[in-house]
This record gives structure tokens, sequence and C-alpha cells, in this order.
């Protein structure tokens, strides 16, 4: 498994409001993911689990700064 995580978890809740298409909401990381060796999977490591909104897993952003990872982030929550 990779040091820094390439995906993260988000907990995502409806904020009620419409726009365009699609409903904007409250996106609160929660977690990291690392892909496994064979490419078929994701090991996935989360510091909460939400009991309501659902869960969204997006890539992580390339222009983040190394220091920046969830694992750390994880560990002092």
């Amino acid at each position: 498994m990779e040091n820094k995580p390439t995906h993260y978890v988000y907990q995502v809740t409806d904020a009620g409001q419409e726009t365009g298409e699609e409903k904007s909401g409250y996106w609160t990381k929660i977690g990291a993911a690392w892909p496994h060796k064979d490419g078929k999977g994701y090991s996935i490591s989360m510091g909460v689990v939400p009991l309501d909104g659902r869960l969204v897993l997006r890539e992580r952003p390339e222009e983040e700064e190394p220091a920046q990872t969830a694992e750390s982030e994880l560990a002092s929550a």
C-alpha cells in the first residue's frame, strides 16, 4: 500500500438547495483510500462512520501539499 492515498472519502449531506441538475450539499472528509496492488479494489480507512447522507469516493487533488494527507488528519481525530 502506497504511503499517500489516491482517493478521499467524503460524507455528503443534502443542503436542500438545487443548483442546476444536482442538489448542493455539505461535504466532510472522513477517510482515505489506497488501491490494491492488483488494481481490483481499495483499502479504505475512515475516522468516522456516518449515520446519514451518502459516501463519495473522489480522487485526491494533485496540487495538495504532501503534509495534508487524510491519514495524518485521521490520526489527530
